[in-house]
């Protein structure tokens, strides 16, 4: 663990380049660069390759896709527990985001035109889901009953397979709770270019979502434009913001939980209005993470990309936090200062608010999507929701006394830029 103090000389610099930690190198981007090209020119006997290279799993064209009679055994051997789990998960999201759901409108504007705005689904989505050595069950949850709420009226979901093709029960249960039935065993950026170019055998989507690691999310931000990326979601981030009202035993745990993914590039930020408490929660740590099964891919995370700041007062946790754009803010301060905080601090991913709310129930159960932006990109982009899902059209409806009023305007305009048939075509329906 690094520390570094707010009223060092060099902090700012120092932040920052913490930060920049989180942007790909150029070995990645140039390798997804390839994969992707590969993809684009060989098609399904690329995604063949790829599966086998990266995955171990020897995969022909035709096994690409989950049979409907896998996805019922993965559904029979589900625990009545982890069935329980994922339908009361679901439940939440299905309430929370069904509020965000936009409605049609329409009104005059002040030519006394009709105008308005409708919504329409997105027709053919991708989810990518993280699978591997850790399926990702909840980013299911997070992403396929928005794409439903919204009327998507085809979702694709795509996670890799392990050396047998296999999908982990509880991923395949929670696609098919969730109403998704078209699953494909391909992961990695071989799936982002699948699902960008298209091949014989797999059709192109419309939009992708979910989250990746660095090389996927780094192959959505290069097949942006032919088609559309949610953000761009990678490695976990989380930064906690301590007082003396902290629990330092939360803390420390909710450390280690983010630190756990375990990929090496996640970043870890604890701001502290004390150095005391920084040297508390890091004996915390150190007692804690030998209790983990994961401890071994925890300790690097810990070592490499956990960053701990002093400061003077939480006005320089707001600075901080609206720098780094943060996935995930914990505020672990006095109950007062809650509210306040969470009101100036404007790019976090999700805030989560006192002693008794750990991000992993915003990953699990809360109800909003733990599809969040990373890397800085809270402050252009936000977390996931139904809105995503759709695209919005704008309807404008003139008629002679509405065209009158507002041809003055146009006529304007179109001499400021030159357009003599932009006026003309206004000015001919008010003539006479």
């Amino acid at each position: 663990m690094r520390v570094l103090t707010y009223t060092d000389k060099s902090f700012h610099d120092d932040l920052a380049a913490f930060c920049r930690g989180a942007i790909v190198t150029k070995e990645i981007a140039d390798s997804v660069r390839t994969i992707l090209e590969d993809v684009r020119n060989r098609g399904d006997e690329a995604i063949s390759y790829f599966a086998a290279k990266f995955d171990g799993a020897k995969l022909a064209p035709r096994a690409f896709r989950v049979k409907e009679s896998e996805i019922a055994g993965a559904r029979k051997r589900l625990r009545p527990a982890d069935q329980k789990a994922i339908e009361s998960s679901l439940a939440a999201v299905i309430a929370f985001n069904q509020r965000g759901l936009p409605k049609d409108w329409s009104a005059r504007n002040p030519h006394g035109a009709e105008v308005g705005e409708m919504y329409h689904p997105i027709r053919r989505v991708g989810l990518y889901v993280p699978g591997g050595q850790v399926p990702l069950v909840s980013t299911v949850l997070m992403t396929a009953p928005l794409a439903k709420i919204a009327g998507c009226p085809e979702v694709a979901a795509f996670t890799p397979s392990n050396a047998e093709g296999r999908i982990a029960d509880g991923l395949l249960a929670a696609l098919d709770l969730s109403g998704v039935t078209e699953i494909y065993r391909i992961g990695g950026v071989q799936a982002v270019g699948a699902m960008a170019y298209g091949t014989v055998t797999l059709r192109a989507v419309d939009k992708i979502f979910g989250p990746g690691n660095a090389y996927v999310c780094e192959a959505k931000r290069q097949v942006f434009g032919t088609v559309g990326v949610d953000s761009l979601p990678g490695p976990s981030e989380v930064m906690l913001v301590v007082d003396e009202s902290a629990d330092l035993e939360f803390a420390a745990a909710d450390l280690l939980a983010q630190a756990e993914h375990g990929s090496g590039r996640e970043k870890i930020y604890l701001v502290a209005t004390s150095q005391a408490l920084v040297e508390e929660i890091k004996t915390q740590l150190h007692l804690q993470v030998k209790a983990l099964p994961r401890s071994g891919k925890i300790a690097p995370v810990l070592s490499h990309g956990l960053l701990a700041m002093v400061v003077p007062s939480l006005d320089q946790a707001v600075e901080i936090a609206n720098y780094v754009a943060p996935e995930h803010l914990q505020l672990l301060v006095e109950e007062a200062e809650q509210t306040a905080l969470s009101r100036r601090i404007t790019t976090a991913g999700a805030i989560m608010l006192g002693n008794m709310t750990p991000t992993a129930l915003g990953d699990f159960a809360a109800g909003p999507s733990h599809v969040l932006p990373t890397g800085r990109a809270g402050r252009f982009f936000s977390g996931l929701r139904v809105t995503d899902f759709m695209r919005r059209t704008s309807v404008m409806r003139y008629d002679r006394p509405s065209v009158k009023k507002a041809s003055t305007v146009v006529a304007a305009f179109a001499s400021m830029e030159q357009l003599e048939a932009h006026g003309r075509s206004v000015a001919l329906r008010v003539r006479g």
